[in-house]
């Protein structure tokens, strides 16, 4: 059996997120987060009350780690926690003990018996279409920043893609021709995106401009959008834009860029896309992931039903 400090197979794991699964380094650092915070706590549980030279992580071992344990975790996590965030921490440390287990460090399993919490499903926020357009057609174009605005948020609808993968693109990832975009989703894979005509006209209007006033040509593959210092604008800094964009319209509904990715995947099955392609289209994994989505459809459902079925 492999005896290694509990903090060790923790790097040891996170390492493997990336170089095996591909995980992206900001999922590495949640992972890497929760297990040191679980961590920590179980190594307060071994040691209190005991020789405080004893007291460091450094001693602890994973086959110390037992079901009561993480039961105590759970209840220390419920006293400042939402039942997400438990769950999110919960999963990290299954998926560790499960590699735990794989390598042959440990036998058992001390989560086997241990549920997840069942979390409360929530509908995601999503703009109707006449708000959505009414919030694109706001977007004042007389000057770079409004013709930047304007360009990402087209982007974001027209194409349903994440504000980090929108944030990550340069400009030789779009493909004016073809009317595609080239993505680079969770665990760094690719996928290529259809994007409408008025997106891409905004992204070419705002690249134009861009050229004239900064000097910056249309055909280095620079990011796509940059901030006013040419650097890589940020996804803060897009959310906090369509924040400013949002007030100035007069939206009374909370809109992050996010909720354009909602109201991207709603229009289209209300619309009556197949729920697969819309899978493909947001670089879903699991399609129960996408699911959720047909949740707010439920009126159109009832319409679809009123007006079929002989026997209401």
């Amino acid at each position: 059996m492999i005896s290694l400090s509990l903090k060790n197979q923790i790097k040891s794991f996170i390492e493997s997120l990336s170089s095996e699964k591909g995980y992206s380094a900001n999922t590495c650092r949640a992972y890497s987060h929760d297990l040191k915070e679980f961590a920590a706590f179980i190594n307060k549980e071994l040691f209190s009350g005991k020789n405080k030279n004893q007291n460091s992580m450094d001693n602890i071992t994973s086959d110390q780690v037992n079901g009561l344990m993480i039961r105590g975790y759970l209840g220390f996590l419920h006293k400042k926690n939402k039942k997400v965030t438990i769950a999110r921490k919960l999963s990290a440390i299954r998926s560790f003990f499960r590699y735990l287990v794989k390598r042959g460090v440990i036998l058992d399993n001390p989560l086997e018996s241990i549920l997840t919490p069942k979390q409360k499903k929530t509908i995601p926020v999503y703009l109707p279409v006449d708000d959505i357009f009414r919030l694109l057609d706001s977007i004042r174009t007389d000057t770079l920043f409004g013709l930047r605005s304007r360009a990402i948020f087209e982007t974001l609808y027209s194409s349903g893609i994440r504000v980090s993968e929108l944030a990550g693109m340069n400009v030789f990832d779009v493909d004016f021709t073809k009317q595609v975009i080239r993505v680079l989703g969770k665990g760094n894979k690719e996928r290529i995106v259809p994007v409408g005509r008025k997106a891409l006209n905004a992204i070419s209007d705002y690249r134009k401009r861009l050229q004239i006033e900064a000097g910056i040509r249309t055909d280095e593959n620079t990011p796509l959008f940059l901030n006013k210092n040419k650097g890589r604008l940020t996804t803060r800094s897009m959310a906090r834009i369509l924040q400013k964009t949002v007030k100035e319209c007069g939206l009374l509904i909370p809109v992050s860029p996010h909720s354009m990715r909602h109201s991207f995947a709603t229009h289209l099955l209300d619309a009556g896309a197949d729920l697969r392609v819309v899978q493909e289209l947001l670089g879903h994994k699991s399609l129960s992931t996408t699911q959720k989505y047909t949740h707010v459809s439920i009126d159109r459902l009832m319409e679809t039903y009123d007006k079929a079925h002989p026997r209401r």
